[in-house]
């Protein structure tokens, strides 16, 4: 058996040091800046992720485009996040988690920039990948960041309250679109999107790079100074000195948990991707990769194909179609709040059970009624946001709890990978499903059955990680 070297393990003093002096930090101005700044830079990510659901129907008109094609559209970008994805969380737990936020960031712009000129199917496509690799490399490294500065008392509703960005971008996004496309066409949504990527010189100029990481790639004296920078900043915005450090090196597990046995040398120096399956952390992998994969197929298997299946299902105008629409994502947001402000009071696991089983019955529930008109439609699927957005902005906020420091990004992109596999397949099958005979009703049946899966997986397997440091959660 290999021990740890004697660098491992002043490492390991390191990395506890750095934790017991964020768990002793009161909220303060300082997190509510840095949430902002990274917030803002989510938030138009994710407000350039769902404009092709509501360009579509515009597109597929002027470029004539058929069923394949739309698809195409609608599934290239996430194509680009899954494997911008897996790419950015080996280069975030190598080089740093902010200078990887603030490239993709940059990269993303520049991509929708160019999207506005586009005349012809093929090179929207390649923009499209490219933007893609840039909005799923930023998302998953900057939840892995939030999780770093945050303490374990009410990290949850900390984190959440964060994440919630990322759902007001979609939904901004859905009423700036409902909006905008009829009037004045898909080319002006892209260039407002695209205006944020200057957002990427704001994100090095003020946010620090995490100590948790530095220490961790034994940059000690700089995880020490950033460390002396911020809680300076904190004790500052406070008025008041700060509490001391209560420091114990590798903190007790839970009784009973998974963590309350030592972990393995291999345990504690694994990296890479082999590293997310070895010892605790194959189950962690499989039973989260199963949540993503499913609580994402059911999201965009929805809220990608609702506008087209309004307006050329039921016939709606373009204008009324994407409005029905924007009100789905609307509900999804108060999901996204409700789960925020609840989620350290009944925990993980129990989160993902309630919102995606909810969510599951009423949308078989739809199913069963027959999916007869359109208001119908909208007053289930509505009601069924509330349940996959709340379940899956949890997932933002549980992956980064479930890896130690030196593999967190990785398991936040392979998280990320996986909901875009959700992401690409929920939407190619529920356009195979609608245009075989226009069967609303059997797409329904689907994504309920996939929905349940989730929740039946998640209820039964997941770890619970409330309110506990993460090195006790991930040695």
């Amino acid at each position: 058996m290999t021990r740890p070297t004697a660098a491992t393990r002043e490492a390991v003093t390191a990395r506890d040091a750095i934790a017991a002096r964020f768990e002793r930090l009161p909220a303060s101005r300082w997190h509510v800046t840095v949430r902002l700044v990274v917030g803002v830079v989510t938030f138009f990510e994710a407000f350039d992720q769902l404009l092709i659901a509501y360009a579509l129907p515009e597109l597929r008109q002027e470029w004539h485009l058929t069923d394949g094609a739309a698809t195409s559209v609608l599934t290239v970008g996430s194509v680009g996040m899954l494997i911008g994805a897996l790419l950015s969380g080996r280069l975030a737990d190598r080089f740093g988690r902010v200078r990887v936020i603030a490239y993709c960031v940059a990269a993303s712009g520049l991509a929708g920039l160019a999207l506005v000129a586009c005349t012809s199917l093929t090179p929207f496509l390649a923009l499209r990948f490219v933007q893609g690799l840039a909005i799923g490399g930023e998302v998953p490294v900057a939840a892995a960041f939030i999780s770093e500065i945050t303490r374990s008392f009410k990290r949850g509703r900390f984190v959440l309250l964060y994440e919630l960005v990322f759902p007001a971008g979609l939904t901004v996004g859905a009423l700036a679109a409902a909006w905008l496309v009829p009037a004045a066409g898909w080319r002006v949504m892209f260039a407002v999107a695209a205006v944020p990527g200057l957002l990427a010189f704001l994100v090095q100029r003020t946010v620090p790079e995490s100590p948790r990481w530095l220490a961790d790639r034994g940059r000690t004296a700089e995880a020490e100074a950033v460390m002396d920078e911020i809680e300076a900043k904190v004790s500052a915005a406070t008025g008041e000195p700060l509490p001391p450090v209560r420091y114990s090196p590798g903190p007790p597990a839970h009784p009973g948990s998974p963590t309350a046995k030592a972990a393995t040398d291999a345990e504690r120096t694994a990296t890479g991707l082999r590293s997310l399956f070895t010892g605790r952390y194959r189950r962690r992998t499989l039973v989260v990769g199963a949540i993503w994969f499913t609580g994402y197929f059911v999201n965009y298997g929805v809220t990608s194909w609702l506008p087209s299946i309004y307006k050329d299902g039921y016939g709606l105008t373009l204008s009324d179609a994407l409005l029905y629409s924007t009100v789905t994502s609307v509900a999804g947001l108060l999901g996204c709040l409700l789960v925020a402000l609840t989620v350290d009071i009944l925990g993980r696991r129990k989160i993902f059970a309630i919102f995606l089983g909810g969510s599951a019955a009423l949308l078989l529930t739809l199913a069963a009624l027959g999916a007869h008109s359109p208001a119908q439609v909208l007053i289930w699927t509505s009601l069924s946001a509330v349940g996959f957005f709340g379940s899956n902005i949890c997932l933002y906020l549980y992956t980064p709890e479930l890896y130690p420091t030196r593999m967190r990004a990785l398991g936040c992109s392979v998280g990320g990978a996986v909901n875009r596999l959700g992401v690409i397949l929920g939407p190619i099958l529920v356009g195979a499903v609608y245009s075989a005979g226009n069967n609303v009703a059997a797409v329904f049946v689907m994504l309920g059955a996939v929905a349940l899966a989730g929740a039946v997986v998640a209820g039964v397997l997941a770890e619970e990680t409330a309110n506990r440091p993460l090195e006790e959660i991930s040695p």
